[in-house]
């Protein structure tokens, strides 16, 4: 983008988290990308072509291991993953007041950072990947899953995608902790779940799930459900004129 800055911090173990910038007023939003995924898709590019419209600032980054940032994928787990997006999120944190889009699994870090972070004031999830890697040791064979312990690494698929991209058990055990910590009394963040119907990878009965647990909780939290006729990707026309839609709405105040 052309009136993006680029962004080095620092991780944990000093590799550089790389990520994109754009200034603004009024309001921030920062988006996460999911599992795999770089941080200029055509998700995030229509995000902050809509933010520069409105004059509203704009974030996107890549974790470590994956993309333009450092070190190997292999090197990191899923608490290094949230933890990259906590750094970001705390860069920014003193600038226009913050929703964060998060998309597949980085829709559950921005749930899980919603929680844990004061000024993140709003969230849209979309096809949110609730506990996505305890989901996975679940979904696969009790032999590939034992072999998965035992050895301390599988990946995720064996598609030309995912094959070379193993995880480390970490992952399991680390999801698991963190969906666990759900049932704590949820800190009332407005929220947007939206997630397609027809969506094969991560299927949209956890998103509903998510929200009854939610309302079983708190029975006025802020938290509204919208399931569209999309796959996993969600992006044909109609399906990125929804999430653009929803994207500018606001339920934040001064």
């Amino acid at each position: 983008m052309t009136q993006a800055s680029q962004f080095e911090i620092q991780g944990a173990d000093s590799k550089l988290i790389i990520g994109d910038r754009i200034t603004g007023k009024d309001r921030q939003i920062l988006f996460i990308t999911g599992f795999l995924s770089k941080r200029w898709g055509n998700k995030s590019r229509a995000l902050a072509h809509t933010c520069q419209e409105h004059h509203w600032g704009f974030c996107c980054f890549d974790f470590r291991g994956n993309g333009d940032s450092e070190g190997a994928f292999g090197d990191y787990t899923l608490h290094d993953w949230l933890d990259d997006a906590r750094r970001v999120v705390t860069m920014i944190a003193d600038g226009p007041p913050l929703t964060i889009i998060g998309s597949s699994l980085g829709g559950w870090l921005a749930w899980v950072l919603g929680q844990q972070l004061p000024y993140v004031r709003q969230l849209l999830l979309l096809a949110p990947a609730f506990n996505m890697m305890g989901k996975r040791a679940q979904d696969i064979s009790p032999t590939r899953r034992d072999a998965w312990e035992q050895t301390g690494w599988m990946p995720w698929d064996d598609d030309a995608l995912h094959r070379d991209f193993p995880l480390s058990w970490k992952w399991v055990k680390e999801s698991e902790a963190l969906w666990a910590e759900r049932m704590t009394p949820p800190r009332r963040v407005p929220t947007t779940i939206l997630h397609g119907l027809q969506d094969t990878v991560i299927s949209p009965t956890g998103s509903w799930d998510m929200t009854e647990h939610l309302l079983t909780q708190d029975l006025h939290y802020p938290i509204e459900l919208i399931l569209k006729t999309g796959d996993h990707r969600f992006s044909s026309a109609r399906n990125l004129e929804t999430f653009l839609a929803l994207s500018t709405q606001s339920t934040i105040h001064a």
